[in-house]
């Protein structure tokens, strides 16, 4: 995998980014379905057809033996489910995040703010000014509603937003 980021057997990021993309999905299901290599995307151009079959093997979604033959191996889900961590009574704002990210909002508001507490320490170091575009992007790893995290961190002041709108920064302590 590019980017940096190395996993050594499948992946539920490489599958699900692999399954995103029609090309390859469309070439999964005619590999699940027997299609054999040259059968594969029919119509559509080698440079095409090599990117997605490249996006399937390196996911493990696909396999290819000696003689060339896709194969697509019936364990790979079942692999991946025996990968996830599992579940552990969690205390603190772990109650309220997964894999990093936000998995609910605590009704509780004390534990809300605590839960805030946590993001903005991790993602706005004191006296740094940032866009409303570069905070939206720290936000991101911790959930896909960045609208509403932002909206938070400001109404429980521990983000600051200048008049103008333009910059946001961590309340001093």
């Amino acid at each position: 995998m590019t980017g940096g980021t190395s996993y050594s057997g499948p992946h539920w990021r490489r599958v699900v980014a692999a399954l995103g993309n029609g090309d390859a999905r469309t070439a999964y299901a005619q590999v699940v379905l027997g299609a054999g290599l040259s059968d594969v995307l029919p119509g559509v151009k080698d440079q095409r057809r090599n990117k997605a079959i490249a996006a399937l093997l390196e996911s493990g979604l696909i396999e290819q033996h000696a003689a060339g033959e896709l194969v697509a191996p019936e364990s790979i889900f079942r692999d991946l489910l025996a990968r996830m961590p599992r579940r552990q009574a969690q205390n603190g704002v772990a109650r309220f995040m997964r894999l990093g990210r936000i998995e609910r909002y605590p009704a509780n508001m004390g534990d809300r703010r605590e839960l805030l507490e946590h993001i903005v320490s991790e993602a706005i170091e004191p006296g740094e000014q940032l866009t409303e575009k570069q905070v939206n992007a720290r936000l991101l790893s911790y959930t896909d509603d960045v609208v509403l995290l932002r909206r938070y961190l400001v109404d429980f002041g521990l983000m600051v937003r200048t008049a103008s709108g333009s910059s946001y920064s961590r309340r001093e302590t």
